[in-house]
């Protein structure tokens, strides 16, 4: 395991040098985004770790839309809304970098540790913590504030009424004078609590990618669906997935096909990359 200590000197990290709190040097592996150009845009998505599965999928959606238009992807690599957010941008060929809550040498949760590997590939993992050192509960915390500091942008997808999701949209407002985005959620949910709340105290509902371009700046590529090489029963079950119908059971509801049939289906979209698994027996457009 290879890993190095930096300062904030460092163009991608400078922009944290005088943020209240924010360690002096950080431990890094992996490599640091290229700042030849200029600092890359980078949003942080973060959220609840006992997320929805419609949380999971907005996260993973909006991700892997950045991460094409060259964004960078900032998250905690925690379960639930962090990785989705990393899973998105690297599936878009994107570069994440994790910043975790323990040291640089201890990857947490172990789960993650395959994710962690494919984050190393292009982007990096970074902490303040020492090798070795043992990890309390509260760095968990304390590190949203240096995931919020990497960030031009914060957009929170689902948190409970307290959460240290909150701690990172706080930070990020009041200390770091970010925008933070919010996304909408049903009133009856206790993980929408968090960000309906941060709407009404100002935060900027997120309802599509175009909300999050324009702040920063970048034209938005849109695509154009083609399926033209699809069927009429093919069709019915792109626009099922694409109305937010993720399950097979919902989806068969819906388009009154045999479950057979659907799975034939399923398999045909999938060969022509119109659609991808994200989960058992859950799709998403690709």
């Amino acid at each position: 395991m290879t890993y190095y200590k930096t300062d904030l000197t460092h163009p991608y990290l400078n922009q944290m040098v005088d943020y209240p709190d924010i360690p002096k040097k950080l431990w890094v592996r992996g490599k640091l985004p290229d700042c030849v150009s200029g600092r890359p845009k980078t949003v942080a998505i973060v959220g609840a770790r006992r997320c929805t599965s419609y949380g999971e999928d907005v996260a993973y959606r909006l991700a892997n839309q950045l991460a094409a238009h060259g964004v960078i992807i900032v998250s905690g690599l925690a379960y639930g809304i962090d990785s989705c957010a990393h899973r998105g941008c690297l599936d878009a060929g994107g570069i994440t970098i994790a910043v975790l809550g323990t040291a640089i040498d201890q990857i947490y949760p172990r789960s993650n540790l395959d994710l962690a590997e494919r984050i190393l590939e292009k982007g990096a993992i970074i902490s303040e913590h020492n090798p070795g050192e043992e990890a309390k509960n509260y760095f968990f915390l304390y590190r949203n504030r240096i995931v919020s500091g990497l960030a031009d942008v914060v957009v929170v997808i689902e948190a409970a009424e307290r959460s240290g999701t909150l701690f990172t949209a706080y930070v990020a407002e009041v200390e770091q004078s970010k925008i933070v985005f919010a996304m909408p959620g049903d009133i009856t949910r206790p993980m929408s609590i968090g960000c309906n709340n941060l709407i009404k105290n100002g935060c900027i509902p997120y309802t599509k990618i175009e909300d999050v371009l324009d702040e920063l700046k970048i034209k938005s590529k849109a695509k154009k669906d083609d399926y033209s090489d699809c069927d009429p029963s093919e069709r019915r079950v792109l626009k099922c997935i694409k109305d937010g119908k993720q399950d097979n059971l919902d989806i068969v509801a819906e388009t009154k096909l045999s479950v057979g049939e659907l799975a034939q289906i399923l398999t045909s979209l999938e060969m022509k990359n119109h659609i991808k698994s994200i989960g058992i027996d859950r799709w998403a457009l690709a």
